[in-house]
């Protein structure tokens, strides 16, 4: 698969509200890498990557993909290039995971065209890719956890974009759930040189996963880099406010968070007044 298309934002601020999330912040994605945003809740990571999506467009600057200004591109165009799964997404009652997978052809289909061979073939694909052809007639909200995940992984590979943005794809899985969705990406990425991006909570995975990490705080970037040159103590501190004890993992190749505290214990006293 090409790696022609990688996204670059320029001097982008995002506002919710008429409050700046996101001031002046630039930064490039790195073509066919997994590059995984981290940082503390409300520091502008979904923000982030809600404007990459093009579902939160910057108040100023720009976004590119391919040196294409996203904003000024037809949806189905951008549809074509970059797959968003958002954050918890949800289905209604009674949809089948075929149909879910299918929605990701909508982008290449014509108005009332039917689905062609090629769809199908897609569709087929993405369901097999994710292992869930034995579950293709269920409805969605049967699943596990982790094979809804999956069912919406695969409809955004049906999209057959090279660019994938995911926000926390493991949120409220269970460990084993989150190492399934990980390990299914790093593969996709793998063997297929796609352009992943996602928001993760858990330090560890994205250490273990990323080719690049971007740390934010309070909507600015104050880190960047290989895993291995961002997750370290000083940063863990600027990031999170923690004191971190960071080894290295020789069998995944990528450091370890093993222990933390607060800044300074960061408690004041709990003893009761007399």
């Amino acid at each position: 698969m090409s790696t022609e298309h990688s996204i670059e934002a320029e001097h982008i601020r995002i506002s919710y509200d008429k409050i700046d999330i996101i001031k002046n912040m630039s930064l490039s994605i790195p073509k066919g890498k997994i590059t995984i945003i981290i940082g503390a809740n409300g520091c502008g990571k979904s923000t982030l990557l809600k404007a990459m999506a093009r579902i939160l467009p910057p108040k100023a600057g720009t976004i590119k993909i391919n040196g294409l200004n996203i904003t000024k591109q037809p949806p189905r165009a951008v549809a074509k290039i970059m797959a968003v799964l958002p954050q918890s997404p949800t289905t209604p009652m009674g949809l089948q995971v075929r149909e879910l997978v299918s929605y990701g052809r909508f982008p290449h289909q014509k108005t009332m065209q039917a689905l062609s061979a090629h769809d199908y073939k897609m569709i087929d694909w993405a369901i097999n890719v994710v292992g869930l052809k034995e579950f293709s007639g269920r409805p969605v909200e049967t699943l596990s956890g982790g094979q809804r995940q999956r069912a919406w992984i695969a409809m955004a590979l049906a999209q057959e974009t090279e660019i994938l943005l995911l926000d926390e794809p493991t949120t409220y899985l269970d460990m084993a759930h989150q190492l399934e969705i990980l390990l299914l990406l790093k593969q996709l990425n793998q063997e297929q040189n796609r352009t992943i991006i996602m928001v993760l909570h858990e330090l560890n995975n994205a250490a273990r996963f990323a080719d690049y990490i971007i740390g934010v705080k309070n909507g600015e970037i104050i880190c960047e880099g290989t895993p291995l040159e961002v997750v370290n103590a000083e940063n863990m501190a600027g990031l999170y406010g923690i004191d971190a004890n960071i080894i290295y993992d020789e069998q995944n190749r990528c450091p370890v968070c093993v222990s933390y505290d607060l800044t300074g214990n960061g408690f004041h006293t709990t003893e009761r007044p007399g």
